[in-house]
């Protein structure tokens, strides 16, 4: 057990013993590599470190009593409303060294699977069109968090962290030192959020670019300002008027169904008069994400990213409508799950499942079987497909025991930077080679 007198831990649930372990009367900077973890690490004002914790690995960064108590409690909130943000672990006080020298306090979360700081997304350059995907999933967490009276107050690509989704990305918030939650966020906060957020981006954009990391058409301006759009036709669509007259009913279930497909459900709506005599207006009144994540798992089980559901729910749809067109939903859900998803997944080799989560090897497998048999003129099977998915696709994907054990330190300097180590044979969010995001480490 850590011997640092007055040591104190405040956690949710028993406090795991591998953490009062941990050589708390150390700084970080000095914390032995025996415990550390070599992950990519984004940019911060303060001291950030990983570090194992039994079967799993934890962040923790050095800030002051105040900031730690509080973006611990912030982030507990955030998880309890279904916010998309990692998890808090504890936040430890009264550290020092044995000489009895005052430590900074530390705040400890859980280390989001398959996720990367925005450095590391791409491995010698971003291209511009996965950069804007990165950016339409910034733009929807904040949407999000506005959505769930969340004021960020510090918006930028270094305090997110991003996965993989079927193609796009999904953006998580990691840092919540200077957020505040409210019953409702007035628009001056939402714009303020936007104007912190446009500057940051920016700026962030400038330095990629300085050190050749982007490609050379982007404008970091400009794609600050594309931010800005993804926003607010976001939230103008979540949350804006739509008018129609009372014979128009067709125009409510439209308005439903494409917020359905950007991934939400209505739960409530307002209908009420317009000031034009004979029109009404619509708008949705509770919204909330994960439309496709709800429905797989109430199909399934499975619980992935929303992209991913709405990839996997058309998977389903597809051997449903060759197996019994007519039957039943959920029955043709639990057979393709246990005839096709979790068969699949069984093949692939041990030393290579760690590349990419479950959902989305089964997307990327759909997309190589469907170049495969355009190239071949010919439906070619998923099982006909997927050796050869295995060794000229999934084989190439950098495996994560190359970061956790032992890694080069020019490996590391590299994901620091943003680069990557062994880029040439990777492919990107698109499957188009050799430019950018194709390593997701746990």
């Amino acid at each position: 057990m850590s011997s640092v007198p007055g040591l104190s831990l405040t956690a949710s649930g028993t406090i795991p013993q591998e953490l009062l372990d941990l050589p708390w009367h150390l700084p970080l900077v000095e914390w032995p590599e025996d415990v550390l973890a070599a992950l990519p690490r984004g940019i911060s004002r303060h001291i950030v470190r990983f570090a194992y914790l039994g079967g799993s690995i934890i962040a923790i960064k050095e800030t002051s009593e105040r900031a730690a108590r509080h973006e611990y409690r912030m982030l507990r909130q955030l998880g309890k409303l279904g916010a998309p943000c990692v998890k808090p672990v504890a936040e430890v006080t009264g550290r020092t060294r044995e000489d009895g020298t005052e430590l900074s306090p530390a705040l400890v979360t859980r280390h989001l699977r398959f996720s990367l700081p925005y450095r590391a997304v791409f491995n010698q350059m971003m291209r511009k069109p996965t950069l804007q995907r990165l950016i339409d999933a910034q733009a929807l967490l904040m949407v999000e968090l506005h959505l769930l009276g969340f004021y960020w107050g510090d918006v930028s690509l270094s305090n997110t962290l991003f996965r993989r989704d079927a193609g796009n990305f999904k953006a998580y918030l990691v840092d919540a030192e200077t957020g505040e939650l409210h019953p409702n966020l007035s628009a001056g906060q939402r714009e303020y959020d936007l104007e912190v957020a446009q500057v940051n981006i920016a700026g962030e954009l400038m330095d990629l670019m300085e050190g050749g990391f982007v490609d050379e058409d982007v404008d970091a301006v400009a794609t600050s300002h594309q931010f800005i759009d993804s926003y607010r036709g976001l939230w103008q669509e979540l949350t804006g008027d739509t008018a129609f007259d009372p014979g128009q009913q067709w125009l409510i279930e439209e308005r439903v169904r494409r917020l359905n497909e950007l991934g939400f459900d209505v739960e409530e709506y307002d209908i009420r008069s317009a000031r034009d005599a004979g029109h009404l207006l619509l708008r949705p009144k509770v919204v909330d994400p994960g439309h496709h994540q709800r429905r797989l798992m109430a199909l399934t089980g499975l619980d992935v990213q929303e992209n991913q559901a709405r990839r996997l729910l058309g998977a389903i749809d597809a051997y449903r409508a060759v197996t019994d067109p007519h039957g039943d939903e959920a029955v043709a859900a639990h057979m393709w799950t246990q005839n096709v998803f979790q068969p699949t997944i069984a093949k692939i080799p041990r030393d290579l499942r760690d590349k990419l989560e479950p959902a989305e090897i089964m997307h990327q497998l759909l997309d190589y079987r469907w170049k495969l048999s355009e190239r071949e003129g010919r439906d070619v099977s998923l099982e006909e497909a997927l050796p050869n998915f295995i060794d000229e696709e999934l084989r190439s994907y950098r495996d994560e025991a190359v970061l956790m054990v032992n890694p080069p330190a020019d490996v590391v300097r590299q994901l620091e930077l943003g680069a990557s180590p062994s880029a040439e044979n990777n492919d990107d969010v698109d499957g188009e080679p050799d430019q950018d995001a194709s390593a997701w480490y746990s």
